[in-house]
């Protein structure tokens, strides 16, 4: 997917798992928030029906790291894939 200037992007978050190498989860959503509590990281949806409604929660002892990577970012380390036309 191409942006455009202007473009709003979708936040978007790779969780790294500290044991699962390779297996590693993206979630993205145009409301998603990550907030990081009580030793879990809870993923969270700005619904207006259902306002703080978390979508994910991962306890933070399973978790390497968890890096933003919006649209037309590739994760650290990575190139991004080639794009169809």
């Amino acid at each position: 997917m191409r942006r455009h200037p202007g473009e709003l992007t979708v936040p978007a978050y790779l969780i790294v798992h500290a044991e699962r190498r390779g297996d590693d989860t993206l979630i993205e959503d145009p409301k998603l928030t990550v907030e990081f509590t009580d030793g879990w990281a809870l993923f969270r949806d700005r619904d207006p029906i259902q306002p703080d409604r978390v979508v994910l929660a991962i306890p933070a002892a399973q978790i390497q790291r968890i890096e933003r990577v919006d649209q037309g970012q590739a994760p650290a380390g990575q190139k991004p894939a080639p794009q169809k036309e």
